[in-house]
């Protein structure tokens, strides 16, 4: 098969236009670090070393449950689970990206590089949990939630610093990214229970699952606030924030109202929206622009 067709797929397969749900909050981190514009050969290279752990973790995702992907109804059409992505290229897909996320982190330091390792183990450990533990959707919420205090790291070079708003803003991140996963898990509930994969709705139900993606959307907001005051003087950040929470609520109300099937076709393109107003109503602040 072609190799361009194969990256196509690939790049299809793995999402690559969602790389937005961290990358913003990464770049918050190196703000708040170089106390202004980072250097340009540091932004340009935290840049490429997310979107590079972001392809490789979902390319090792992917090919970790293409089996189980293809007993899914929702999910037997996707690439690997079909037979027309080529496992060989998938795997060196993964292996290439996560060895570029490897070599961007040691060109922005030694720590960094070194560091890098544990996140991969991080990255790649969440495609593991959901054989083991309900709990699997905070595994990918600290996958993302790395962002900020990584970024903040690289442009920083050393541990010796405040690092307090970029792990609320970590934090925050955390439980919206695990609310959101909840709220996703939602379409495969009658599957997990069948193959006994672990999930909050498969083992407690719809219902109460909405209830925890309630507190932690909750939650999210409030160390998101937190970590914003302790960097810039909060004005516009407000009322960004304001309105993520009227998204992350209406999502919440949608899947209860409307059901999961009726939804899931709108809960990308609503969370996608908030990394991105997140990263609106900060710059507007900390660059005093407005």
């Amino acid at each position: 098969m072609n190799n361009s067709v194969q990256i196509v797929r690939i790049l299809r397969m793995i999402r690559f236009e969602h790389s937005v749900f961290a990358l913003p909050f990464a770049l918050c981190g190196a703000f708040i670090a170089a106390k202004g514009w980072p250097p340009l050969f540091d932004l340009l290279l935290i840049i490429a070393a997310a979107v590079s752990a972001r392809s490789g973790a979902m390319s090792y995702n992917r090919i970790r449950d293409r089996f189980h992907d293809a007993s899914n109804p929702r999910t037997k059409d996707r690439e690997l689970a079909k037979g027309t992505m080529s496992l060989r290229f998938a795997i060196f897909f993964t292996l290439i990206s996560l060895l570029l996320f490897i070599l961007f982190s040691y060109m922005l330091s030694p720590l960094c590089g070194l560091l890098s390792l544990p996140c991969i183990i991080v990255l790649l450990g969440y495609s593991h949990l959901k054989n083991y533990t309900f709990l699997c959707h905070l595994g990918i919420g600290l996958s993302l939630a790395i962002a900020p205090a990584a970024a903040w790291l690289a442009v920083h070079k050393t541990f010796l610093g405040n690092w307090e708003s970029p792990l609320w803003i970590g934090a925050g991140v955390l439980c919206w990214v695990s609310g959101f996963d909840i709220l996703y898990a939602l379409q495969d509930i009658d599957h997990d229970k069948k193959e006994g994969t672990f999930s909050l709705p498969a083992r407690f139900g719809e219902s109460f699952s909405l209830k925890v993606v309630t507190v932690l959307f909750v939650l999210a907001l409030v160390a998101w606030q937190v970590g914003l005051t302790q960097s810039l003087d909060m004005r516009w950040s407000y009322a960004f924030l304001l309105v993520i929470g009227i998204l992350l609520s209406f999502s919440v109300f949608s899947v209860h109202r409307f059901g999961i099937v009726s939804s899931s076709e709108n809960l990308f393109r609503i969370n996608t929206w908030v990394p991105i107003l997140f990263i609106i109503g900060f710059v507007l602040d900390f660059f005093k622009i407005i």
